[in-house]
């Protein structure tokens, strides 16, 4: 079963066993977590969610993604150069179940 789950703001194509990294949840390593926010189900589309599916997975790990740069230029002017770094967190979660 294949499913298009709704987690942060963003969508997930997901499948049993597949692993996914999503925005940090408040959960630690080992927790289970139930998403109910399934937008289709195989060849089921919800309006704008299926009712009755959810999808379980365990989470794996807390942490951080490496740091991007960040870099602001101002033509004419060395002033203004600026140079920024952010680690966005995140959680890796391991889908175990769909239910639908």
């Amino acid at each position: 079963m294949k499913a298009v789950i709704k987690v942060g703001g963003k969508q997930y194509y997901v499948s049993e066993g597949s692993e996914i990294y999503v925005e940090k949840l408040n959960a630690e390593a080992g927790d289970e977590v139930v998403f109910d926010q399934v937008l289709m189900l195989d060849a089921k589309i919800g309006s704008p969610y299926l009712t009755g599916v959810t999808v379980t997975g365990k989470v794996l790990k807390n942490g951080k993604n490496k740091k991007i740069r960040i870099f602001k230029y101002k033509s004419k002017s060395r002033s203004n150069r600026k140079t920024q770094g952010h680690r966005q967190p995140y959680t890796k979660i391991e889908i175990t179940k769909i239910n639908g």
